[in-house]
């Protein structure tokens, strides 16, 4: 369904003259941002291991074809590492990436002004390790933090899907 609403060119592909008719797969469309920001248009949803955007598209619209609303809405262009990997593929993730995932990656504390605490850890700066009240912050919490900031995504509320489609229809092929 996502790639039916591009439009179709001609293209060469080996430049012998034999024309093909073929989707036109660059075309991006990017939600406004006072759509994108608008919270009356979404609920709150908290990617659990092993959800895929097909399963959530299913459970949530009722077909799984409708997956790339999920994407599109929450800006993810690469499905593989903008989407949250589940807790086997992380493991593997975080052990092929660092040699001790264990180890250091950076040390941080509380910042002196303004907000001071956060379920998001945004009210932690990183330090020298020297500073008072400076923690470490193994390699695998840095990457776990990430992949967290990953699970929490937005659903387009039902009742504004088909009017959602129809736009992006409109958008996509222009």
């Amino acid at each position: 369904m996502y790639f039916s609403s591009f439009p179709k060119i001609v293209y060469d592909i080996d430049n012998s003259g034999n024309l093909k008719v073929v989707t036109e797969i660059f075309r991006r469309i990017k939600l406004r941002d006072k759509i994108s920001d608008s919270t009356s248009l979404y609920l709150k949803y908290f990617v659990q291991n092993g959800d895929t955007p097909e399963s959530i598209a299913y459970k949530h619209f009722g077909s799984a074809s409708l997956h790339w609303v999920i994407l599109l809405t929450n800006n993810i262009t690469d499905r593989y590492y903008g989407w949250p990997l589940s807790d086997q593929a992380f493991e593997e993730y975080v052990k092929n990436k660092y040699t001790n995932p264990g180890a250091i990656h950076h040390y941080e504390k509380v910042q002196s002004s303004g907000v001071t605490t956060s379920s998001d850890y945004s009210h932690l700066i990183e330090c020298n390790s020297t500073d008072l009240g400076a923690s470490s912050v193994s390699n695998f919490e840095y990457e776990l933090r990430l992949q967290d900031a990953k699970r929490e995504i937005k659903l387009l509320d039902r009742k504004y899907l088909p009017i959602f489609i129809e736009e992006f229809q409109k958008k996509i092929s222009l």
